[in-house]
């Protein structure tokens, strides 16, 4: 990554072959991680507590509640001051699986219920929880994610990760600046985050491998303050060539 370019690195103790949510992971091995991030040089935005937060089990859905609590808490040893979260779904077996469920009443009181113990401890850590929408999950769109700052309040430990592809499909990525546009402007003054990704027919690449329009994505994107961008979906060997390509977007950028 520094040979890339890069400064910052956003975590997941999955990297190290641990659970995402550390509840195998001791206290030496975090104060390791740090040593190795400020090694290299590198900065730690944020790390992932990525777990389905409505899970149709709730036991499930309460161990794993009680793992993020205890990730929170440790989040200021890492240096990083942002938590980021997945919203969840009720398929059972995959957390970015779409599910009928999930438009149910019931979908939104299960996350509301697993995010107030988070709220909580998150005061407790001086941190931010970052909540990122996804099609697939009970915050979809920009919509959704709006509706919940409003119920959680403008002092609640909460921000968004904004991943504009997200939003978009191949079907509609020709309507990229209308959507992100109105992403903004409902989001705008609570984005902690952005994530850089591509749309492609089967998915998702790196960014500038796929269909969206990067230059008039960092012109819509210039409303909202300095926040890190982290790139996702990038092989090591494309890192410089992804790095470079959101640069030269950004300097064709409207700004």
């Amino acid at each position: 990554m520094i040979g890339a370019g890069y400064g910052l690195a956003h975590w997941n103790f999955a990297a190290i072959g641990r659970s995402t949510l550390a509840a195998d992971v001791d206290a030496a091995q975090f104060t390791a991680v740090r040593a190795a991030f400020d090694a290299a040089g590198l900065g730690m935005p944020s790390v992932s507590g990525t777990f389905n937060m409505i899970h149709p089990d709730a036991d499930l859905r309460a161990r794993q509640i009680a793992q993020a609590v205890r990730l929170i808490g440790l989040v200021p040893q890492l240096g990083a001051g942002v938590l980021t979260l997945c919203t969840g779904t009720r398929d059972s077996d995959n957390m970015w699986r779409a599910h009928s469920g999930n438009a149910d009443p019931s979908a939104w009181s299960d996350l509301r219920h697993s995010l107030d113990s988070l709220l909580e401890a998150s005061r407790e850590a001086g941190i931010l929880l970052g909540v990122e929408p996804e099609l697939a999950n009970v915050v979809r769109d920009a919509r959704t994610a709006r509706r919940l700052l409003d119920e959680v309040g403008l002092d609640a430990p909460i921000g968004i990760i904004l991943d504009p592809a997200n939003l978009l499909t191949p079907d509609t990525v020709d309507q990229q600046n209308k959507i992100i546009d109105e992403a903004v402007d409902l989001l705008g003054g609570r984005v902690i985050g952005i994530q850089a990704k591509d749309v492609v027919g089967s998915g998702y690449s790196a960014p500038g491998a796929g269909l969206m329009n990067y230059p008039a994505l960092f012109t819509q994107l210039a409303r909202i303050g300095p926040v890190p961008v982290i790139v996702q979906d990038a092989s090591e060997n494309d890192a410089a060539r992804v790095r470079a390509d959101l640069l030269r977007s950004y300097d064709q950028a409207s700004l």
